[in-house]
């Protein structure tokens, strides 16, 4: 029995339906707003020759989290951290990785430097810590040999002095950290800190943001974010309050990903996917040729110096709480002007049927986005500098009005369901990569995209897209590819002519 014809489905007459809505692409990143980033962005794209959000979301977060312990902003709502949460969505070979790498190597490069000193001032407390304990031990034992002798026992633990003080652990970033394990590393490392993860699926899918931790986690980011005081308590520690701790982060995630978080009621409504900078860039794959690959050595070794130096600049921190003690960086006259102008149009584009008036949690920080970016320009130049120009806020303007807009842009797909997004991928994959006219189950298991190798969500996808019209059951034992076949389907394509 050879191929039969299609089978009538409800499209047949006008053809297969769309299964998502039609996002229109996003508007090319401005890169001349990165200032002085731009040259490393430039070197680190011209290498990889991935898209160019990706290598700038990780200039902006590593220069965020190397600036962030120095000063706080102003801004129209007051001071404020001047803390990035950048998220960036590409698919898996985007070159996340690659992108990334160039930029975290002084920091990695900076925690070995500290790590050897930081052995050598360890070995150097315990030996301390070890005399120290003894002899509050003894102290102890004698007060209770001598009864009465607590007047006494106090005085000598007063001269002995309080326990020595462990050195602050190095670290500078985490990748998949729970909310106990932030707290701890805050309470015993350095107050600056920064969560990077080019596979930050690693960290939304964790153990940290799971039923039973996610509300917990999201708080805490969001109260680091703000610059308020973490604050944990636990039946065996105790309660413990960390003021004036930074964090810094850089999530890469694969779109699949990225929709069930930005379709997670409790990140939206809790303002958490609010405070991020959200990119998905057009994908370049395909098109990244040898041929075409440049490389510029001056201008990553210029941001690699730049960075270095920040790093080695010590940060303005409290003795004796460990807490950061930022400056406040102010607006001059003209970019407050230039803020207060942005602002509005913002807060004008929310009115009811306006531009932005279903992204209202988003567009509201914007304001804020701005300035926090324009702190980050500002004291990447110079740490010393008292107060944000009006040419640093105009680019970061450009840069918090391309975040909103793809923020907007990313907000129409973000409620598309999981089974709807697989067959969405297995759409485009039977369209763009499949050769024959034909498709059987196995082949969508074996060699169809990686979230159709389990026969139920395979089965699933080509039930939704046999609906929409996109495939057509044939006969059973209908004979395809030299084998009579109990379950097979026809692609259609958008030039069949019905045949």
């Amino acid at each position: 029995m050879n191929a039969q014809p299609i089978p009538e489905t409800p499209f047949a007459a006008e053809g297969p339906q769309p299964l998502v809505r039609d996002v229109p692409p996003g508007a090319p990143y401005p890169v001349a707003a990165l200032g002085l980033f731009r040259p490393a962005v430039e070197a680190v794209q011209g290498m990889t020759q991935a898209p160019i959000a990706i290598p700038a979301q990780s200039a902006l977060a590593v220069a965020s989290l190397a600036v962030q312990g120095f000063a706080n902003v102003e801004t129209l709502g007051g001071p404020r951290p001047v803390s990035l949460y950048v998220l960036t969505i590409a698919k898996s070979g985007e070159r996340k990785s690659a992108c990334d790498a160039p930029f975290l190597r002084p920091i990695e490069t900076h925690e070995k430097e500290q790590g050897i000193i930081y052995l050598a001032e360890y070995e150097a407390w315990a030996r301390r810590h070890s005399i120290w304990k003894a002899q509050r031990d003894g102290i102890i034992a004698g007060s209770r040999k001598k009864s009465g002798d607590a007047t006494a026992a106090e005085a000598a633990l007063r001269a002995l002095g309080p326990e020595p003080k462990a050195p602050a652990l190095v670290d500078r970033t985490v990748s998949e950290p729970t909310f106990e394990g932030l707290t701890k590393l805050f309470a015993g490392g350095q107050p600056s800190l920064g969560l990077f993860s080019n596979e930050g699926g690693q960290f939304l899918g964790g153990h940290a943001m799971n039923s039973d931790n996610r509300q917990k986690t999201l708080a805490a980011l969001n109260a680091l974010w703000d610059g308020q005081p973490i604050k944990r308590t636990r039946a065996g520690d105790g309660h413990h309050t960390l003021h004036d701790r930074r964090l810094a982060t850089n999530l890469m995630v694969q779109p699949t990903v990225a929709r069930a978080f930005m379709a997670d009621p409790l990140a939206a409504d809790t303002g958490f996917l609010a405070r991020f900078l959200i990119s998905e860039p057009p994908s370049t794959i395909g098109m990244r040729l040898h041929a075409n690959a440049k490389e510029n050595a001056s201008a990553l070794a210029s941001f690699e110096r730049r960075l270095g130096d920040i790093l080695r600049t010590p940060m303005p921190i409290d003795p004796e709480t460990h807490a950061l003690n930022p400056r406040f960086l102010r607006l001059s006259a003209e970019a407050r002007e230039l803020l207060v102008r942005y602002a509005d149009s913002v807060e004008r584009s929310q009115c009811l049927g306006g531009e932005m008036a279903n992204l209202t949690s988003i567009a509201s920080k914007s304001a804020e986005q701005a300035a926090r970016i324009a702190g980050v320009l500002t004291l990447w130049r110079d740490l010393d500098v008292v107060e944000i120009s009006a040419a640093d806020m105009a680019n970061a303007i450009e840069l918090a009005r391309y975040y909103l807009l793809e923020a907007l842009r990313l907000s129409q797909v973000a409620n598309v369901s999981a089974e709807i997004d697989r067959a969405e991928q297995l759409r485009r994959w039977l369209l763009e990569r499949w050769p024959e006219p034909e498709v059987l189950l196995r082949d969508v298991m074996n060699k169809g995209p990686n979230g159709l190798r389990e026969s139920p969500k395979a089965k699933a996808a080509i039930a939704i897209l046999e609906a929409h019209g996109w495939l057509g059951r044939l006969d059973s034992g209908t004979v395809v590819r030299g084998s009579m076949r109990r379950e097979a389907w026809r692609v259609i394509r958008p030039d069949d002519d019905g045949c």
